[in-house]
C-alpha cells in the first residue's frame, strides 16, 4: 500500500468532515491497508466491495453516506470503468425487452423469507408515507391509501398495477376500495407469493413485461418500478400507459428520481443490488410525458424514504437470526450496506422520491392535490 494512496483518501474524506480511524459515528475504521488503493482505483464499486470483504467499518453507514453525498465526493473519484459503463448505456438499450426479467431473477427472487422479515405486514417495497405515521406498518398503509385517494378510486374500478411486487397495493385497493386489480411483475417469486396473499380477492397477478399489456383500465399505478425502465424506454413506457388508460382515467407514477440526469446507476448498486437500473430526472420524465399526458400533480416526499430504509434495516438486522441459514455473512454486510447507504442518500437529498399524477386530456375543472 502506498502512503500516497492513504494520504489522498484522507484528503478526500476530510472534505466531507470524515476522519480515518476517528471516533465519531460517521468516521471510517480501516482494517486492511489495501483499502486505500482499492477505493482510488475502483471508486464507489471498490468502496462497497471493500466493506463486503470486511476491510473497513463505520458505526453509522447512513451518516457516513450522508456526509459523503452532501460534500459531492461522488464526483471526486471517477475510475475508468465508470466511463465504459456510461458509454455502454448510451450506445445500447440495456433495459430492452429481452432483458426485462433480469431484475426479477437477480433481486426480487432472492428469497421471499428475506422480504417477509424486512418489510411491513403488507410487504410494500416502496417508500412509506410518514406524515402522521409512527410505525412502518402505518406508514405503508398511509401510502397505499394516499395512492387510492389520489386516483379517486371507486368500487368496481379496474386498475393496472405495473410492477406490483407481492401485491400490496392490489390487495389494499381490493379490500378497502372494492377495486379490481391486474398486477404485473417480472419476478416469479413475487407472482407465487402475491397470488397467495391476494387469494379470494378480485386481483390477478401476472408474470408479464409492461410492453405486452394491451387492455383498457380505469386507472394505472406504478409504485417503484420505473427505476428499472431505462431512459431509452421512457417514451415507450408512457405510450403503453396511455394506450391502456381510459380517456378519463388517471395514472399515478411513484418513482425514485435523481436531481441530475444520469446515464447509469451507482456501479456498486448496479452490480450487487439493481442490475440495469437507472434513476430518472425531472427533465427525462417531462420529455417522456410531453404530448402523451398532462401533468396534474408532482409530490416530493423524499425524506420519508430515509425513515423507510431505516425501518427496513432495523427489521432485517433484528430478524437476521431467523433467516441467516439461507444467506452468508457477506450477504449480511452487502444488504446492510445497501439499505443504509440508500438511507444516507435520501437524508442528503441526493436521491428524490416523487409521486406524479398524470391524465390523458387534463382533468376538467382541475385536479385537487392531496397531501
Amino acid at each position: 500500500m502506498s502512503d500516497n494512496a492513504k494520504s489522498k483518501v484522507r484528503e478526500i474524506l476530510a472534505i466531507a468532515g470524515i476522519t480515518l480511524n476517528g471516533s465519531r459515528s460517521w468516521d471510517v475504521r480501516v482494517h486492511d491497508e489495501r483499502f486505500y488503493q482499492r477505493v482510488l482505483a475502483d471508486g464507489s464499486l471498490g468502496l462497497g466491495e471493500a466493506y463486503m470483504d470486511g476491510w473497513w467499518d463505520c458505526k453509522k453507514l447512513d451518516e457516513f453516506f450522508c456526509h459523503i453525498l452532501r460534500a459531492d465526493l461522488a464526483y471526486k473519484i471517477k475510475p475508468l470503468g465508470m466511463l465504459f459503463s456510461v458509454l455502454k448505456s448510451k450506445m445500447f438499450n440495456l433495459q430492452r425487452k429481452s432483458k426485462a426479467f433480469v431484475i426479477g431473477e437477480k433481486h426480487y427472487d432472492i428469497g421471499n423469507d428475506l422480504y417477509k422479515n424486512m418489510l411491513d405486514k403488507r410487504m410494500a417495497y416502496t417508500c412509506g408515507y410518514w406524515k402522521n405515521a409512527k410505525s412502518l406498518d402505518a406508514a405503508q398503509e398511509a401510502k397505499l391509501d394516499l395512492v387510492c385517494k389520489k386516483l379517486g378510486l371507486r368500487a368496481g374500478d379496474r386498475v393496472l398495477d405495473i410492477g406490483c411486487g407481492w401485491g400490496s397495493f392490489a390487495k389494499y385497493a381490493a379490500e378497502k376500495y372494492k377495486a379490481r386489480v391486474v398486477g404485473i411483475t417480472v419476478s416469479k417469486e413475487q407472482v407465487k407469493l402475491g397470488r397467495q396473499l391476494c387469494k379470494g380477492l378480485p386481483v390477478e397477478i401476472r408474470l408479464q413485461d409492461y410492453r405486452d399489456v394491451d387492455e383498457k383500465f380505469d386507472h394505472i399505478v406504478s409504485l417503484g418500478m420505473f427505476e428499472h425502465v431505462g431512459v431509452k424506454n421512457y417514451r415507450a413506457y408512457m405510450e403503453v400507459a396511455s394506450r391502456c388508460l381510459k380517456d378519463d382515467g388517471l395514472f399515478l407514477l411513484h418513482t425514485i428520481g435523481s436531481s441530475t440526469p444520469s446515464a447509469v446507476v451507482d456501479p456498486w448498486i448496479a452490480k450487487y443490488i439493481f442490475p440495469l437500473g437507472q434513476l430518472p430526472s425531472v427533465k427525462q420524465i417531462a420529455a417522456a410525458i410531453e404530448g402523451v399526458f398532462v401533468m396534474e400533480d408532482w409530490h416530493n416526499f423524499s425524506a420519508y424514504y430515509d425513515l423507510t430504509l431505516q425501518a427496513w434495516f432495523n427489521n432485517f438486522d433484528t430478524r437476521w437470526d431467523t433467516i441467516k441459514a439461507n444467506y452468508s455473512e457477506r450477504f449480511y454486510r452487502m444488504w446492510k450496506y445497501y439499505l443504509l447507504s440508500c438511507a444516507g442518500a435520501f437524508r442528503a437529498r441526493y436521491n428524490q422520491l416523487w409521486q406524479i399524477v398524470l391524465s390523458k386530456k387534463g382533468v376538467i375543472g382541475g385536479y385537487q392535490s392531496l397531501r
